[in-house]
Protein backbone atom coordinates (compact mmCIF):
# COMPACT_ATOMS: atom_id res chain seq x y z
CA UNK A 1 0.00 0.00 0.00
CA UNK A 2 1.22 3.73 -0.30
CA UNK A 3 4.06 3.84 1.28
CA UNK A 4 4.83 6.23 4.78
CA UNK A 5 6.41 9.57 4.31
CA UNK A 6 7.58 12.33 7.22
CA UNK A 7 5.67 14.86 5.82
CA UNK A 8 2.62 16.02 7.64
CA UNK A 9 -0.93 15.37 5.62
CA UNK A 10 -2.39 18.84 4.12
CA UNK A 11 -5.04 20.09 6.62
CA UNK A 12 -8.52 18.93 5.06
CA UNK A 13 -10.88 21.91 3.46
CA UNK A 14 -14.50 21.78 4.73
CA UNK A 15 -16.15 22.05 0.62
CA UNK A 16 -19.27 23.85 0.93
CA UNK A 17 -21.39 24.04 -2.27
CA UNK A 18 -21.30 20.62 -3.17
CA UNK A 19 -23.82 18.90 -4.81
CA UNK A 20 -22.47 15.53 -5.93
CA UNK A 21 -19.47 13.05 -5.17
CA UNK A 22 -17.26 10.95 -7.48
CA UNK A 23 -16.00 8.09 -5.73
CA UNK A 24 -13.39 5.33 -6.65
CA UNK A 25 -13.50 1.68 -5.99
CA UNK A 26 -10.66 -0.02 -6.05
CA UNK A 27 -8.30 0.92 -2.85
CA UNK A 28 -10.88 3.60 -2.02
CA UNK A 29 -14.16 1.35 -1.09
CA UNK A 30 -12.58 -1.53 -1.18
CA UNK A 31 -9.59 -3.38 -0.47
CA UNK A 32 -9.24 -5.34 -3.78
CA UNK A 33 -5.65 -6.44 -3.98
CA UNK A 34 -6.17 -10.21 -2.74
CA UNK A 35 -8.76 -10.32 -6.17
CA UNK A 36 -6.19 -8.88 -8.26
CA UNK A 37 -3.41 -11.26 -6.02
CA UNK A 38 -5.28 -14.34 -6.50
CA UNK A 39 -6.32 -13.66 -10.93
CA UNK A 40 -2.92 -12.40 -11.49
CA UNK A 41 -1.26 -15.44 -10.23
CA UNK A 42 -3.28 -17.91 -11.73
CA UNK A 43 -2.85 -16.49 -14.87
CA UNK A 44 0.71 -16.07 -14.55
CA UNK A 45 0.64 -20.28 -13.66
CA UNK A 46 -1.03 -20.74 -17.15
CA UNK A 47 1.91 -18.99 -18.62
CA UNK A 48 4.60 -21.29 -16.64
CA UNK A 49 5.26 -17.57 -14.91
CA UNK A 50 6.48 -17.93 -11.32
CA UNK A 51 3.89 -15.96 -8.58
CA UNK A 52 4.58 -12.77 -7.79
CA UNK A 53 3.93 -11.05 -4.34
CA UNK A 54 0.96 -9.14 -3.44
CA UNK A 55 2.69 -5.76 -2.75
CA UNK A 56 4.56 -6.28 -6.33
CA UNK A 57 1.17 -6.15 -7.75
CA UNK A 58 -0.71 -3.37 -5.63
CA UNK A 59 1.65 -1.23 -7.15
CA UNK A 60 0.57 -2.19 -10.34
CA UNK A 61 -2.79 -1.37 -9.94
CA UNK A 62 -5.00 1.73 -10.63
CA UNK A 63 -4.65 2.52 -14.33
CA UNK A 64 -6.65 -0.50 -15.75
CA UNK A 65 -6.41 -4.08 -16.34
CA UNK A 66 -4.43 -3.10 -19.44
CA UNK A 67 -1.52 -1.55 -17.95
CA UNK A 68 -1.54 -3.74 -15.29
CA UNK A 69 -1.20 -6.77 -17.19
CA UNK A 70 1.34 -4.88 -18.53
CA UNK A 71 3.24 -4.54 -15.80
CA UNK A 72 3.05 -7.86 -14.48
CA UNK A 73 4.95 -9.03 -17.84
CA UNK A 74 7.08 -6.83 -17.69
CA UNK A 75 8.63 -8.25 -14.18
CA UNK A 76 9.74 -11.04 -17.14
CA UNK A 77 10.19 -9.83 -20.59
CA UNK A 78 11.16 -6.92 -22.79
CA UNK A 79 9.05 -4.58 -23.60
CA UNK A 80 8.79 -6.07 -27.48
CA UNK A 81 7.88 -9.68 -25.71
CA UNK A 82 5.59 -8.26 -23.20
CA UNK A 83 3.10 -6.58 -26.66
CA UNK A 84 3.58 -10.47 -27.82
CA UNK A 85 2.30 -12.08 -25.08
CA UNK A 86 0.02 -9.24 -23.75
CA UNK A 87 -3.39 -10.27 -25.76
CA UNK A 88 -3.16 -14.07 -24.42
CA UNK A 89 -2.10 -13.00 -21.26
CA UNK A 90 -4.98 -10.02 -20.89
CA UNK A 91 -7.48 -13.00 -21.94
CA UNK A 92 -6.04 -15.39 -19.62
CA UNK A 93 -6.29 -12.80 -16.52
CA UNK A 94 -10.32 -11.16 -17.51
CA UNK A 95 -11.33 -15.33 -17.30
CA UNK A 96 -9.37 -15.83 -13.78
CA UNK A 97 -10.53 -12.17 -12.59
CA UNK A 98 -14.54 -12.73 -13.30
CA UNK A 99 -13.83 -15.91 -11.15
CA UNK A 100 -12.45 -14.16 -8.25
CA UNK A 101 -14.49 -11.03 -8.97
CA UNK A 102 -14.91 -9.99 -5.00
CA UNK A 103 -14.29 -13.23 -3.20
CA UNK A 104 -11.18 -11.93 -1.45
CA UNK A 105 -12.12 -8.15 -1.18
CA UNK A 106 -13.06 -6.68 1.53
CA UNK A 107 -15.22 -3.14 2.46
CA UNK A 108 -12.44 -0.48 4.14
CA UNK A 109 -13.73 0.93 7.49
CA UNK A 110 -16.30 3.94 7.38
CA UNK A 111 -17.88 3.52 3.49
CA UNK A 112 -20.74 2.11 4.19
CA UNK A 113 -21.26 5.20 6.89
CA UNK A 114 -20.06 7.30 4.64
CA UNK A 115 -21.67 6.95 1.44
CA UNK A 116 -24.94 7.21 3.74
CA UNK A 117 -24.01 10.29 5.06
CA UNK A 118 -23.47 11.78 1.95
CA UNK A 119 -26.63 10.09 0.71
CA UNK A 120 -28.45 11.50 3.68
CA UNK A 121 -26.86 15.30 2.89
CA UNK A 122 -28.49 14.90 -0.79
CA UNK A 123 -25.31 14.36 -2.40
CA UNK A 124 -25.73 12.84 -5.77
CA UNK A 125 -22.86 9.81 -6.34
CA UNK A 126 -21.33 8.05 -9.34
CA UNK A 127 -18.66 5.46 -9.03
CA UNK A 128 -15.84 6.10 -11.64
CA UNK A 129 -13.39 3.84 -11.67
CA UNK A 130 -10.74 1.76 -14.04
CA UNK A 131 -11.66 -1.82 -13.40
CA UNK A 132 -13.81 -2.29 -16.47
CA UNK A 133 -17.22 -1.55 -16.28
CA UNK A 134 -18.41 -5.48 -16.17
CA UNK A 135 -16.40 -6.00 -13.36
CA UNK A 136 -16.74 -3.04 -11.57
CA UNK A 137 -21.24 -3.49 -11.62
CA UNK A 138 -20.30 -6.75 -10.50
CA UNK A 139 -18.23 -6.08 -7.58
CA UNK A 140 -20.35 -3.21 -6.37
CA UNK A 141 -23.63 -5.48 -6.40
CA UNK A 142 -21.67 -8.40 -4.60
CA UNK A 143 -20.46 -6.16 -1.97
CA UNK A 144 -24.09 -4.35 -1.50
CA UNK A 145 -23.25 -0.69 -2.76
CA UNK A 146 -24.55 -0.55 -5.79
CA UNK A 147 -27.20 0.72 -4.95
CA UNK A 148 -25.54 3.97 -3.54
CA UNK A 149 -24.95 5.17 -6.81
CA UNK A 150 -26.83 6.64 -9.18
CA UNK A 151 -24.43 6.47 -12.28
CA UNK A 152 -21.29 3.79 -12.73
CA UNK A 153 -18.07 4.18 -14.92
CA UNK A 154 -15.53 1.93 -15.46
CA UNK A 155 -11.90 2.02 -17.50
CA UNK A 156 -13.83 1.15 -20.64
CA UNK A 157 -16.61 3.39 -20.67
CA UNK A 158 -14.98 6.21 -22.68
CA UNK A 159 -12.02 6.48 -24.57
CA UNK A 160 -9.70 7.87 -21.77
CA UNK A 161 -9.99 6.64 -18.26
CA UNK A 162 -8.19 8.25 -15.03
CA UNK A 163 -5.33 10.49 -15.00
CA UNK A 164 -7.86 12.14 -17.94
CA UNK A 165 -10.47 13.71 -16.72
CA UNK A 166 -13.13 12.80 -19.15
CA UNK A 167 -14.83 10.13 -16.57
CA UNK A 168 -15.79 13.29 -14.34
CA UNK A 169 -16.45 15.66 -16.81
CA UNK A 170 -19.24 13.05 -18.02
CA UNK A 171 -20.87 12.44 -14.59
CA UNK A 172 -20.86 16.68 -14.49
CA UNK A 173 -22.50 17.03 -17.54
CA UNK A 174 -24.88 13.47 -16.12
CA UNK A 175 -26.01 15.28 -13.19
CA UNK A 176 -26.37 19.03 -14.95
CA UNK A 177 -23.47 20.21 -12.54
CA UNK A 178 -21.00 22.50 -12.62
CA UNK A 179 -17.47 20.57 -11.51
CA UNK A 180 -16.84 22.63 -8.57
CA UNK A 181 -20.15 21.47 -7.10
CA UNK A 182 -18.68 17.82 -7.25
CA UNK A 183 -16.48 16.45 -5.29
CA UNK A 184 -13.50 13.65 -6.59
CA UNK A 185 -12.63 11.44 -3.55
CA UNK A 186 -9.63 8.60 -4.53
CA UNK A 187 -6.87 6.86 -3.26
CA UNK A 188 -4.45 8.04 -5.92
CA UNK A 189 -2.77 10.01 -7.90
CA UNK A 190 -5.14 9.42 -10.21
CA UNK A 191 -7.94 10.65 -9.30
CA UNK A 192 -6.63 14.01 -8.27
CA UNK A 193 -5.01 14.47 -11.51
CA UNK A 194 -8.25 13.69 -13.11
CA UNK A 195 -10.25 16.03 -10.26
CA UNK A 196 -7.63 18.96 -10.82
CA UNK A 197 -7.77 18.59 -14.37
CA UNK A 198 -11.71 18.47 -14.28
CA UNK A 199 -11.80 21.29 -12.33
CA UNK A 200 -13.48 18.96 -9.14
CA UNK A 201 -12.03 19.57 -6.08
CA UNK A 202 -10.79 16.65 -4.87
CA UNK A 203 -9.80 14.00 -1.59
CA UNK A 204 -7.68 11.72 -0.90
CA UNK A 205 -7.69 8.59 1.04
CA UNK A 206 -4.34 7.25 2.72
CA UNK A 207 -4.89 3.84 2.65
CA UNK A 208 -4.88 2.67 -0.49
CA UNK A 209 -2.98 1.78 -4.07
CA UNK A 210 -1.28 4.85 -5.48
CA UNK A 211 1.75 2.59 -7.64
CA UNK A 212 3.89 2.38 -4.33
CA UNK A 213 4.30 6.47 -4.00
CA UNK A 214 3.34 8.56 -0.91
CA UNK A 215 0.02 10.09 -1.05
CA UNK A 216 1.42 13.10 0.70
CA UNK A 217 3.05 14.31 -1.91
CA UNK A 218 -0.52 14.31 -3.93
CA UNK A 219 -1.97 17.46 -4.85
CA UNK A 220 -5.31 17.20 -3.34
CA UNK A 221 -8.11 19.25 -0.78
CA UNK A 222 -7.13 17.09 1.81
CA UNK A 223 -6.21 13.36 3.10
CA UNK A 224 -9.24 11.91 4.68
CA UNK A 225 -9.07 9.08 7.23
CA UNK A 226 -12.66 7.52 5.81
CA UNK A 227 -15.53 8.14 3.36
CA UNK A 228 -17.18 8.94 6.89
CA UNK A 229 -14.56 11.65 7.36
CA UNK A 230 -15.23 13.43 3.85
CA UNK A 231 -18.95 13.19 4.49
CA UNK A 232 -18.40 15.57 7.36
CA UNK A 233 -16.35 17.59 5.87
CA UNK A 234 -18.64 18.02 2.36
CA UNK A 235 -21.38 20.60 2.58
CA UNK A 236 -24.47 22.09 0.20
Amino acid sequence: MSTASSAAPPEIVALKGIAAAIIDLDGTMLDTAPDFHVAVNRMRAELELAPLPQKTIIDFVGKGSENLIRRVLGVDYPPTEVEQRFDAALDSYQSHYAVVNGSYAKLFPGVVDGLQAMQDKGLRLACVTNKPLAFAVALLEKTGLRDYFEVVYGGDSFPLKKPDPMPLLAVCADFKLQPAQVVAIGDSSNDAQAARAAGCPVFNVPYGYNHGESIQDVDSDGIVASLLVAAQNISH
